[in-house]
Parts: C-alpha cells; structure tokens; sequence
C-alpha cells in the first residue's frame, strides 16, 4: 500500500491537473512569470481548523522553495478574523494553488469541527468514535484525516484493511455462521492477522456470533441504548463492541454510557458543512 504522503502526491497532482488543464489563462493573461507575492489564509468561520500540512504539501508540489508561516495547527481552535498562514512565492504559484488549497481545507475544516463536537459528548466515557467508508470518491484521505485532527479515530480505510461481514454477506453467502468460518478460513490461508467483523441486526443474531466465535468485533446494527446495553451483557467483553446506525449529537452519550467499545457515525462525513475560509492576497 501507498504511503499516507505517497497518495497526498497523487492526490494533489490530479487536483492540481483538473483545475488547471493546458494552463491558468487567467493568470498567464495578466501576471508576469516572475512576479512574486504574499498571500494569507483569512478565517471566516468558527471551528476546528485542518490542512495546514495539506495546504503547505499543496504549495510545495507547486513551488518547492515556497516560505510557509503557519499561524495554526491542525485541530487548533479557530475565530471569525483570525489567519491560519501566510505563504510567500511566486504569484502564479499562489494563484494556481488557491482553490484546491481553499477546497482541501474548508471541507476538512467542516468534517474535524463536526466530529470535535461528537468527541466532546463523549468526554468522561471509555467508548471511542469512528468514521466509516461514506466518504467522498478520491478524496477518503483527507475526510479521514480530518475525523483524526478532530478527535476521532478512523475504522478501516477501504476494503481491504478489514474484514467486515455486513448483511449483503451474510445473505448473499447463505447465512451468518457460514459466513463467518468462510472468513475465518480465508484469513488463515490467505491473510494471516486480517481483523474480522460481523455485523448484527437481533439479540438472536449477537448470541449466534457468541456461540460461533472466530470474529474479532461485533457490530450491533441500529440497536436502540437498551437492545445495546442486553447485548453487551451477553458479549461479557469477550469480543470487541460497535455500535452503528442511528446514532447522533442527541443520543450519542446514552449509547456511550452502555460500555460499547466504540461507535460509528457516517454522517461525520457525509453530513459536515465546509466552513468558510479565503485567501487573500498581501501587497509586499
């Protein structure tokens, strides 16, 4: 598997190549190829700041020698009027840069803002937050890069870094246990120490598993705090615990408060506002 900074490359060259195609006209048009300038990264919005090393990564690929100044750090606290960084270069390169800079960091900005609000409820409990694969086409890097600034952890990156039984599966395979020792069997001949999830959908479902064993983790599918806190009795913590579906600001601490090891929330991602930022040019 690639890097994390291997497929932030990649990532900022295509973004880079779809912006710009055969040229900035605009900036071609009007400024000269040598002319340099100062830009700085205006805060419009409050909440949970992320991509400064995103917004640096993205300057760079563009203009190595570039001066960054950063202002904040990622998961600071920000302010309406406050600066995130001053960048120095040439100007076509602070032109060119800006929307994907403003893109990268207003959408990660709104997804670290949202999830610090989720691991603020969960202060004082043991259980931990996870995004989930409801991410963005080519752009999962960074949304879940922006659930970590903010406090959260991520669940596995794609399909291949987990097992995860969910109910396709498990209908499609011809039921629950078969399922399960098909997987078993598969990590042990073709991927040893691959991680194995199954999600549940009944109390009947969760003793099954119990019975059955060979998983690592049990997901407990739109479980209401009371079927949660039933099967957590049953599991006795003799397997890994997340609870997932249904879950909000509203009633994340009542799910918390059961001892499930962790829950999961899509809408971390899907649902996250960008926050407004702007860069503006500085006259040296």
């Amino acid at each position: 598997m690639l890097t994390f900074n291997e497929q932030l490359h990649h990532l900022i060259e295509a973004g880079l190549q779809e912006d710009i195609g055969d040229g900035d006209h605009s900036t071609l048009s009007v400024i000269p190829a040598d002319a340099r300038g100062k830009a700085v990264l205006k805060i419009k919005q409050a909440g949970t700041v992320a991509g400064m090393q995103v917004a640096e990564a993205i300057f760079r690929y563009k203009e190595p020698s570039i001066q960054f100044t950063a202002l904040k750090k990622d998961g600071d606290s920000m302010e309406a009027g406050e600066h995130a960084f001053e960048v120095t270069a040439t100007v076509h390169s602070i032109l060119q840069c800006e929307r994907l800079v403003l893109n990268c960091m207003q959408r990660m900005s709104g997804i670290a803002t949202l999830t610090r609000l989720y691991t603020d409820r969960l202060k004082g409990y043991a259980t931990r937050l996870l995004d989930t694969r409801k991410t963005t086409p080519g752009f999962r890097l960074l949304e879940k890069e922006a659930v970590r600034i903010g406090g959260g952890h991520n669940h596995r990156m794609g399909l291949y870094d987990m097992i995860m039984l969910k109910d396709n599966h498990i209908d499609y395979c011809g039921g629950l246990e078969k399922a399960i020792e098909r997987a078993w069997i598969y990590v042990q001949q073709v991927k040893p120490g691959l991680k194995i999830e199954v999600e549940t959908r009944s109390i009947d479902e969760v003793k099954r598993v119990i019975a059955f064993g060979k998983v690592d983790r049990v997901m407990l599918d739109n479980f209401s705090p009371e079927m949660l806190s039933q099967a957590l009795k049953l599991i006795n913590r003799t397997i890994e615990t997340e609870a997932s579906g249904g879950i909000t600001l509203d009633n994340i601490t009542e799910y918390a408060a059961t001892g499930v090891d962790y829950v999961s929330v899509g809408a971390l991602i899907h649902q996250a506002a960008s926050l407004d930022l702007s860069l503006k040019a500085v006259v040296i």
